[in-house]
């Protein structure tokens, strides 16, 4: 899931044409996402204290390095442009993968694309106010162009996606030196409050969602390992340096967060970002990071979109009677039919949003309990295929194997639980819609 909070973009770059240099730069670009901005508020919501805050993020940093490191093995090993679907058909058989196409359809992609969209459609409110629903009508209107811009030309697309990429790292490190900068300057905030209630380890579980939500995009590991120059020897660099970069510029984002805000201000914040920089600069220097983080979610957006129905055109080759979503336009090198069920599909989660109390915390609930249940298998396809294919060439292997791919299987499982539990109805839709999926192994049969 590249949910969301980072960006999910294709490498075309010749066999063994990355260093190390390269490797960190791709792992770092595509994770540090626009997720920085919109998931803190949550994650404060879920903890009890400043320090049980920054000890999440810095956690997540840990998880996102030892996932990194199996979906490294299973890529090196195994290099297919189909990345979980190829390995979860290889290790768990086509039955498992076709169920995954469907929930990344279904659920996971389009999840993502509606959860950045609300984000944007936070922002987008504090530019152009549009009543109570303002920011899922702003959401709405952004599904909607980028899904025709992507179905009148994936070059155009692709364009938009290079002019705003850059502005994400932009606004990030605004934050960072307008936080830490001059936060001795403002007054201290209102006193904590812990969270409440006996669930803490529940509490806690989702906290980490959200933080491992905003990490989302290290799973893009798998695809730089056949592009270095000598895998075995530089992934465990790349994988090294790009994971303590990221940690490193998020636990420096949360600490300007929290010297500006406090804990129990952070909780209140719809549009952090904007916020900090209103307090800081005043009302004009927060316009002008809200529009920069609009067009970095956009960007966001335009990623998720531009990749996410390519699973729908697989499907339909893969399933004769969805063969009309495998049908692609040569006019403009896109998959129409299938861009445009992506979007419907789209806007009715973000209806779905739109009815709820938060429309990013129900996007998150809807999607969390899925994905996290297909990485568990993704994450297990290490041990099944050292078992099936003990011989096989694996020129980069997870280090102190099994212990670091069963610590990530066993923390998928503990999320998958939490969000299960503690996120409401959403976790109940999104399992209903995985489940809706198992008729097609009956069309794939026939």
């Amino acid at each position: 899931m590249c949910a969301d909070g980072g960006r999910s973009e294709a490498l075309a770059l010749p066999k063994g044409a990355l260093n190390v240099s390269d490797g960190v730069a791709v792992l770092v670009g595509v994770v540090v996402g626009i997720g920085i901005f919109g998931f803190p508020p949550l994650v404060a919501q879920h903890a009890g204290s400043t320090t049980t805050y920054m000890g999440l993020w810095l956690a997540g940093g840990l998880i996102m390095l030892i996932g990194a490191l199996c979906y490294a093995e299973l890529g090196a090993a195994y290099p297919h442009a189909g990345g979980e679907y190829h390995f979860l058909r290889r290790a768990w058989g086509a039955r498992l993968s076709l169920m995954f196409a469907w929930a990344r359809g279904t659920v996971i992609q389009t999840g993502a694309i509606a959860a950045v969209a609300f984000i944007y459609g936070e922002y987008a409110q504090q530019l152009l106010p549009l009543g109570g629903q303002g920011a899922a009508i702003h959401a709405a209107l952004a599904v909607v162009l980028l899904t025709l811009l992507n179905m009148a030309s994936t070059r155009e697309s692709k364009r938009l996606q290079m002019f705003f990429t850059w502005l994400t790292v932009l606004a990030i490190g605004c934050a960072i030196v307008a936080g830490l900068g001059v936060s001795a300057e403002v007054p201290p905030q209102a006193g904590e409050t812990p969270v409440a209630g006996g669930n803490w380890a529940g509490v806690l579980g989702m906290g980490m969602v959200f933080v491992l939500l905003t990490y989302g995009g290290w799973n893009e590991a798998v695809y730089l390992s056949g592009e270095l120059r000598n895998p075995g020897r530089m992934m465990p660099r790349v994988l090294l340096i790009g994971a303590a970069l990221v940690t490193a510029i998020y636990l420096l984002v949360n600490l300007s967060y929290l010297q500006i805000f406090g804990l129990e201000g952070l909780r209140q914040s719809q549009a952090v970002g904007a916020d900090l920089m209103r307090t800081v600069a005043g009302p004009m220097a927060a316009v002008l990071l809200s529009l920069m983080i609009c067009l970095a979610a956009l960007s966001t957006m335009n990623a998720t979109i531009l990749t996410g129905a390519r699973v729908y055109y697989a499907l339909g080759r893969d399933v004769p009677r969805l063969r009309a979503l495998g049908t692609w336009s040569s006019a403009g090198n896109t998959p129409l039919r299938a861009l445009a069920l992506q979007g419907i599909i789209t806007l009715g989660l973000v209806l779905l949003g739109a009815l709820s109390e938060n429309g990013l915390a129900a996007m998150v609930a809807y999607t969390a309990p899925v994905f996290w249940l297909f990485m568990f298998f993704t994450a297990g396809s290490v041990v099944v295929m050292r078992r099936k294919e003990p011989h096989a060439l694996r020129p980069f292997r997870v280090p102190f194997y099994p212990f670091p791919v069963l610590v990530f299987a066993a923390t998928c499982l503990g999320l998958f639980w939490s969000s299960l539990l503690y996120a409401g109805p959403g976790a109940i839709a999104g399992l209903l819609v995985l489940l809706a999926g198992l008729p097609l192994l009956a069309l794939r049969r026939r």
